[in-house]
């Protein structure tokens, strides 16, 4: 007897799917950077529990793992010494954190400063060449102490060791769904941090109203900040810091709303 075998239409074969694999194989993609991303937020809600109960000891404990990283202050050159000074006048005069400020001023074009656990903050000369006066460098210097007071630098810390873990743990360190996954979790991340410089900010600026009695030179940098560095109205949702512009505008309507005075504002001599 021969055989034959039957015809089987390939549309109504049960074993034959009729979705294109990569269709299926992109589902399935974002199914799971859904569910990781979804994992990444609850752990970093976690984090911002944690965080708060953190003790000082603790977290000075913690500043250890970032010696390296922070430059030696063995030679302190003039700008170091001034930048220092100034932040000691605000913290005496308007700061109440159990920290002891140091400041280290490393030479980089980089425009920027940094909040480092324990205390330790770092600002790039890039940043003091861009600065104008007096109260505008305050602000600055305020704005990162702000972070000391909403704990920022912790929850960023906590926030990374969440990401590298899942990430490492899941896929491997150098893996292209590694990276995939980590461009998703970036942009989610970014939510946080926009939040978190718009909350320094404010801080910056009562603090700024304190030690002055004004707020002239608190949304100077925002405004004289290189083109390069402002995100924009699109850039904003992806990138960790506000655009520009909506920082000058939230500063000025509290301003307002706060019945903050601009006076005249203090050369930057003290270089």
């Amino acid at each position: 007897m021969k055989f034959t075998p039957r015809q089987v239409d390939p549309e109504t074969n049960v074993n034959v799917t009729p979705t294109h694999p990569l269709k299926e194989l992109a589902v399935l993609l974002g199914g799971l950077i859904g569910i990781i991303v979804g994992t990444y937020i609850v752990l970093g809600f976690l984090v911002d529990l944690v965080v708060p109960r953190i003790s000082h000891e603790t977290e000075m404990q913690l500043a250890g793992l970032f010696v390296g990283m922070v430059p030696e202050r063995e030679d302190v050159d003039e700008k170091t010494r001034a930048v220092q000074e100034l932040t000691d006048r605000i913290q005496s005069q308007c700061v109440k954190l159990p920290y002891t400020f140091t400041v280290h001023v490393r030479k980089s074009p980089t425009i920027n400063a940094m909040a480092m656990p324990g205390g330790h903050i770092i600002v790039f000369t890039g940043l003091l060449e861009k600065v104008g006066s007096e109260n505008e460098l305050a602000f600055i210097l305020a704005h990162e102490i702000g972070h000391y007071a909403h704990r920022d630098h912790l929850r960023g810390f906590g926030r990374a060791m969440v990401f590298m873990t899942v990430s490492a743990a899941l896929f491997g360190a150098d893996s292209g769904v590694s990276r995939i996954v980590g461009q998703a979790l970036n942009l989610t991340e970014m939510s946080f941090s926009r939040d978190q410089e718009t909350w320094a900010d404010e801080y910056a600026q009562d603090t700024v109203n304190c030690y002055y009695g004004h707020v002239a030179g608190a949304t100077d940098f925002f405004k004289n900040i290189p083109k390069e560095r402002d995100p924009g109205k699109f850039g904003h949702y992806f990138a960790s810091h506000p655009e520009n512009q909506r920082r000058i505008e939230n500063l000025e309507e509290r301003a307002r709303l706060n019945g903050f005075r601009v006076e005249q504002k203090k050369p930057l001599d003290i270089f």
